[in-house]
């Protein structure tokens, strides 16, 4: 055998068994993917209250401040998440009008070049619209209450998510000297080193992203705010969360802002908020990622697209916002493993 195909034989192999263990990985967190995403929520929720909970610490017992930490968290998402109801059930009855409005002036747009769409087309669309609900509501029932289902489950992974954040933010460093004295005494060096760089790349990237994601919510708050865009406050919420699908999610967001826009305010005011949705992608670009997570992730862009990519066409939306972290500590273990630290 030359050693060419000895070669190639050998990286064929290897590549085959990373292959299989990568399979099986994700075969398990499928089974069991509502105890990984709560994990992972726990993580998450450990590596933003870390620190406010030593900084607590200082001034109270360690117990006492985990406590404050969590309970203080909760209390500001639930607060949030109420002011965002109560804006809508207060802005609902002038939103429907000023839809119904901006409907009725799109309709002659819609019918001249180029689109050249038939006369009461959106008026035609509403009643389809209103008779395929009056026809199936049986099953849009069903639906609701399968939905009822998946809150109970959602639920469940929060509680369990919360439960794990409280002992990682406790004693975290304990459990994890305790895992890696598991491992064999040759080994507890890399794994070690490894968790570290896990960690610490797991960290940065939260911290970024969630500074990003701030940024960009209140910058396309302000901007709807100021040009009269009904649902300001809950669209620049789903700003938020949306920033943590890299690439995607900040576009999509700003979509449905677009159309709330072009329903309410007309082409000019939309045609504003496509603008917006321009400058606020370079400013993410090219100032907040390279400030905020060059630090903490370093993967090339195109990297980045594929992961996400990746990600959720494997888990869907989940797999979208886990991929890049995800990607990003595996290339920074990779890289600790190979320092003179680890040991090799």
């Amino acid at each position: 055998m030359s050693p060419l195909l000895r070669t190639a034989a050998g990286y064929c192999w290897r590549l085959l068994v990373v292959g299989a263990v990568v399979y099986t990985v994700f075969m398990v967190l499928g089974r069991f993917h509502e105890v990984a995403v709560a994990v992972f929520l726990g993580l998450v929720a450990t590596a933003l209250l870390h620190p406010v909970a030593d900084l607590l610490a200082r001034w109270m017992p360690r117990s006492l401040a985990v406590a404050c930490a969590l309970l203080g968290s909760i209390v500001l998402a639930l607060g949030a998440l109420a002011f965002v109801g109560e804006t809508i059930a207060a802005e609902w009855d002038s939103l429907v009008s000023e839809f119904r409005a901006g409907l009725d002036r799109l309709e002659p747009l819609l019918e001249r070049p180029p689109l050249r769409l038939s006369p009461h087309a959106l008026t035609g669309l509403r009643d389809r619209i209103g008779d395929y609900l009056s026809s199936h509501r049986a099953s849009l029932l069903s639906t609701a209450v399968s939905g009822a289902g998946r809150l109970v489950e959602a639920l469940t992974v929060v509680a369990l998510s919360l439960f794990c954040s409280v002992f990682f933010i406790y004693s975290g460093d304990r459990q994890w000297r305790w895992l890696c004295s598991q491992f064999p005494r040759g080994a507890q060096q890399r794994v070690a080193v490894a968790g570290r760089a896990a960690w610490r790349t797991f960290t940065g990237y939260t911290h970024g992203i969630v500074l990003v994601a701030a940024t960009n919510a209140i910058l396309v708050g302000a901007a709807l705010f100021l040009l009269g865009v009904p649902l300001a406050v809950p669209l620049a919420l789903l700003e938020f969360f949306a920033a943590f699908v890299p690439l995607i999610g900040s576009p999509v967001a700003l979509a449905v802002a677009v159309v709330v826009a072009l329903a309410a305010k007309g082409p000019l005011v939309a045609a504003l908020v496509v603008a917006l949705i321009v400058i606020i992608g370079q400013i993410e670009g090219h100032v907040l990622h390279p400030m905020l997570m060059s630090w903490a992730v370093r993967l090339h862009p195109v990297v980045v697209a594929l992961s996400v990519v990746a990600g959720a066409i494997a888990a869907g939306v989940l797999g979208a916002v886990v991929a890049v972290p995800l990607v990003s500590v595996v290339w920074a273990v990779r890289q600790a493993l190979r320092s003179p630290e680890a040991g090799l």
